[in-house]
């Protein structure tokens, strides 16, 4: 069973993938409940840290309840990032991450995130002074390369892990690739693979049903699956994943009472943590999958995603289960 650090994973545990604006505190909690066995927040720039950047700063909550939780950081610049670890490790993580996959064009500029695959001297070099800055476990996210003729993916994994790093999570695309076309696994099979490497091995792009998780696990020999758009609205979809594992079933899909009680916690926890105006606004982007595949749906959808107060987005909640109570879901 693979291990981070001192952190045992179960066999092929399932990882939640930082993502701008989804994986913050609530969303990670409903997430920890349907089965995640790790959590990672928002990635959170390095320069906003050491700036005090209230909207970076506010990323390093966690809470006991979703650990083994990791942090993850993304920058270019040594200084900035080593005096990040300190201010990240003070908020208790169990995991600091490096980002260095974020395709986004405004990271990119900056040469962080998938930037930095331009420069793997410095990407290597960075790792390593991080990992001698902290006694937490240091894991990168990552892509295949920049683009398909510059992918070294294999000679990268073995750099990173030298230097000490304890995970590695992949992507199975390209910068260029951005989330265009189909996730390559065989690159992060390679890497697995390669009798050099000991540390666990994830991947990530494209798990979006328990048949490819079982795939990743069974075909690419992968140590776990990190999981990203497949769960935003959905974070059954690690529960799924589990037990079609362990029975070769489907769950049947959550009940509309499931999935507006979820929405309704999802909501409150949101405004708990960062307010009204903030927790309705954020959250609008859950609906859509919460409520898919529901026809005549766009009256409820719409006023979900454009209500400025909680109170008409809860009335909505209650509205949509009362006109479609005996709604049963594919």
């Amino acid at each position: 069973m693979p291990k981070i650090g001192n952190i045992q994973l179960p066999d092929f545990p399932l990882l939640l993938a930082p993502m701008e604006d989804v994986s913050d505190p609530p969303f990670r909690a409903l997430c920890k409940e349907q089965g995640a066995d790790v959590v990672f927040t928002e990635f959170i720039s390095s320069e906003g840290l050491i700036r005090d950047a209230a909207k970076s700063v506010m990323k390093l909550d966690i809470y006991e309840k979703e650990r083994p939780v990791g942090i993850q950081i993304f920058g270019a610049v040594l200084e900035s990032m080593l005096r990040s670890v300190e201010i990240v490790e003070a908020s208790g993580p169990d995991i600091i991450d490096i980002n260095f996959g974020c395709p986004v064009k405004k990271v990119v500029s900056k040469g962080a995130g998938a930037g930095i695959l331009k420069d793997i001297d410095l990407m290597v070099s960075l790792t390593e002074a991080m990992v001698k800055h902290t006694k937490l476990p240091i894991t990168v996210k990552t892509r295949l390369g920049w683009d398909h003729d510059s992918i070294k993916i294999l000679e990268v994994a073995e750099r990173l892990q030298d230097v000490g790093c304890q995970a590695l999570s992949i992507h199975g695309r390209t910068r260029a690739q951005m989330y265009k076309g189909d996730a390559d696994w065989k690159p992060i099979a390679e890497v697995k693979n390669n009798p050099r490497m000991h540390i666990p091995i994830f991947g990530n792009g494209d798990v979006d049903t328990p048949e490819k998780a079982m795939e990743m696990r069974d075909k690419y020999g992968l140590d776990g699956a990190m999981i990203g758009r497949a769960s935003i609205g959905y974070p059954w979809f690690f529960k799924e994943v589990k037990h079609f594992f362990k029975t070769g079933e489907h769950l049947p899909p959550p009940s509309m009472l499931e999935r507006v009680d979820a929405a309704k916690r999802h909501l409150q926890m949101a405004i708990d943590w960062k307010g009204e105006t903030l927790g309705v606004f954020e959250t609008r982007r859950h609906y859509t999958n919460y409520f898919k595949g529901i026809p005549n749906f766009k009256e409820y959808r719409m006023k979900m995603v454009t209500s400025d107060d909680s109170a008409s987005v809860f009335e909505a909640f209650d509205e949509v289960l009362q006109v479609f109570a005996d709604y049963e879901f594919a």
